[in-house]
């Protein structure tokens, strides 16, 4: 009887060992530094000036000691630059290295610190790169990490909580600032101050951080991540787009620049529905017939599709349209789609999908 009464009670320890040792468990999140306004100084507390880029990622997570009470944290510096001079070599580098991260079984999500200027960018080329269902989260700042009230500890705060969340696995790349929870496939900058400055302008935000914990809202619409076609593991550079800027009055002089100068393809930022002057549409036309150069329509405005057929009949000029993408966006996802073809239906297919 004692034997019995003694084996139930040694059951039941190794049974709250075993739960209390798994509640200790915390998943483990990676943090990869890039540097921007998040990493930057300035001279004062209340100085609009600042040096972007300027402290590394340990002295960056130093100033949000309780993130360690969420996840297990490990930090790599994998540039440390503004985001103004983010570039295709950096991408690649970023892309393939979250990739090999959470390829790994120990690795339960990903936090990125980025400059908020091409943070979309950034965000949408991981969203068609990265082929994980596991949280990728990016997260900067529109104050510098000396200022009064600087935002960046609580987004990364927010970032981290949102990555280590369940409710976070198949979003896709996100964007975690002002306590929105942004999606790549929309993102975009609308404010050149203002903390709030990110906006998911034609399908709403994915949802809000709330007492450090993801409330989503809405579901990704479009193809990401693991359902996307793109491969960057054996690409070492991408194609050169350019983008070209429509306003009254405007000439084919940008068009016959980015063609001579070599550039794959074309994005343009054109007014209302996409639309170009009749002097950049027989540019563009010609640029197609002669050079091969691939061209998508988008549109300067923040929201609303640029559509097919409408003033302009793009397949008479073997033109694609963005729909929803804007153009630096577009921009994106027109390199990558150069990877795979230059045919313009296809292109257009995947504008569609995207």
């Amino acid at each position: 009887m004692k034997t019995k009464i003694f084996r139930q009670f040694f059951s039941l320890f190794l049974f709250a060992a075993f739960i209390s040792i798994n509640a200790q468990i915390k998943p483990t999140i990676y943090v990869l530094a890039t540097g921007g306004t998040i990493a930057g100084q300035g001279a004062t507390a209340v100085a609009s000036g600042y040096k972007p880029g300027t402290i590394t990622v340990d002295q960056l997570l130093s100033a949000v000691p309780s993130i360690k009470d969420i996840a297990d944290i490990k930090a790599e510096q994998v540039a440390n630059i503004g985001s103004q001079d983010m570039n295709d070599e950096v991408w690649l580098k970023l892309s393939k290295r979250v990739n090999e991260l959470v390829s790994q079984k120990d690795v339960d999500g990903i936090v990125i610190t980025h400059g908020t200027d091409t943070q979309e960018e950034t965000a949408y080329f991981l969203n068609l790169t990265v082929k994980s269902n596991k949280p990728v989260v990016l997260v900067g700042s529109m104050r510098p990490s000396t200022a009064i009230s600087a935002d960046g500890p609580r987004n990364i705060y927010n970032a981290v909580a949102c990555a280590v969340a369940k409710e976070s696995i198949g979003k896709g790349v996100m964007v975690v600032m002002d306590d929105r929870i942004l999606g790549a496939d929309d993102i975009a900058k609308t404010h050149t101050l203002s903390v709030g400055t990110f906006e998911n302008p034609n399908f709403g935000h994915l949802g809000i951080m709330y007492n450090g914990k993801p409330v989503y809202t809405r579901e990704p619409v479009k193809k990401h991540t693991t359902a996307s076609e793109f491969d960057i593991t054996n690409l070492n550079k991408l194609p050169r787009v350019e983008i070209i800027l429509s306003y009254s009055n405007a000439t084919s002089l940008f068009v016959d620049a980015a063609v001579k100068a070599g550039a794959k393809g074309i994005v343009t930022a054109g007014v209302g529905n996409g639309n170009i002057t009749t002097e950049i549409q027989n540019a563009l036309a010609d640029a197609v017939k002669k050079s091969g150069v691939a061209v998508v329509r988008s549109s300067r405005i923040l929201s609303g599709p640029t559509t097919q057929w409408d003033e302009i009949d793009d397949d008479k000029y073997g033109f694609s349209t963005s729909w929803y993408v804007n153009p630096y966006r577009s921009r994106v996802l027109l390199m990558l789609a150069l990877t795979k073809t230059t045919d313009y239906k296809e292109i257009q297919r995947m504008f569609t999908e995207y």
